[in-house]
């Protein structure tokens, strides 16, 4: 038996070099070995389209080394994230991985796992819930889809900036999960253990809803260094890599 292996939150671009090597690095090194590699979203800083694969050096290096990860005999599933969500069917081919829907109920070790990207969670941010139904529109993908290349590219630095701005008058607390989703996640999926990014906290947290004692591990964003979530034999391990 192989391990399972969990990221996210690695805003990929040509911005972060270093990075960018650590995650190739991790992939020929490490998730070689493992029997399945999850990215829950937030894989690039941004993707406007397939068509992204054409303009993009780092987006071409990631699909090519995923698919080699894949021919290799490793299992690979993407979830989209708030930064990624225009990844599509062309993207998951060549990069030879299988999209997941958000949320998702997996076997874990004999054991129920709920994997999200986890801005679901945060519904507190009433202006962020209120934009993601809209980008999650099929309606308005293709109306953003159908623009030029480069349009696309100015819009997605446009949304970045105002995030960036939107977040400085915000309270912590907004930005984190809120409880009382939290809550109510575990008990619509029968209490599994819960694994998400997003909020940039890597913790694990527990929890105790309607008597039963939950668990919810976030995983960590790779800013500084890379960061990794195994699961093996119902243990799991979190282990840095980098700086």
């Amino acid at each position: 038996m192989r391990a399972t292996l969990f990221i996210s939150d690695l805003h990929l671009s040509e911005a972060r070099p270093s990075i960018n090597a650590l995650f190739l690095h991790f992939l020929e090194s490490t998730a070689c070995t493992a029997d399945s590699l999850y990215i829950l979203g937030d894989l690039f800083d941004y993707w406007v389209g397939d068509d992204q694969l054409e303009y993009d050096a780092v987006g071409r290096d990631v699909a090519v080394a995923l698919k080699r990860l894949s021919t290799s005999g490793t299992r690979i599933f993407l979830m989209h994230g708030n930064r990624d969500f225009l990844i599509g069917e062309r993207f998951a081919a060549e990069a030879g991985l299988k999209l997941l829907p958000d949320p998702i109920l997996i076997d874990l070790n004999n054991k129920s796992a709920l994997l999200l990207h986890g801005d679901t969670l945060c519904t507190d941010d009433i202006a962020y819930q209120q934009f993601r139904l809209q980008a999650r529109d099929p309606a308005w993908q293709r109306k953003i889809l159908a623009q030029p290349y480069a349009a696309r590219q100015a819009l997605a630095r446009s949304i970045r900036m105002q995030s960036n701005s939107e977040k400085s008058g915000k309270a912590e607390d907004i930005m984190d999960v809120t409880p009382g989703s939290v809550d109510a996640m575990f008990r619509d999926y029968n209490y599994p253990t819960i694994i998400h990014g997003h909020t940039h906290r890597p913790a694990t947290h527990r929890h105790i809803v309607d008597g039963h004692l939950c668990e919810r591990l976030v995983l960590a964003d790779w800013h500084i260094q890379g960061e990794y979530l195994r699961a093996f034999e119902g243990n799991f391990r979190r282990i840095a890599i980098g700086n």
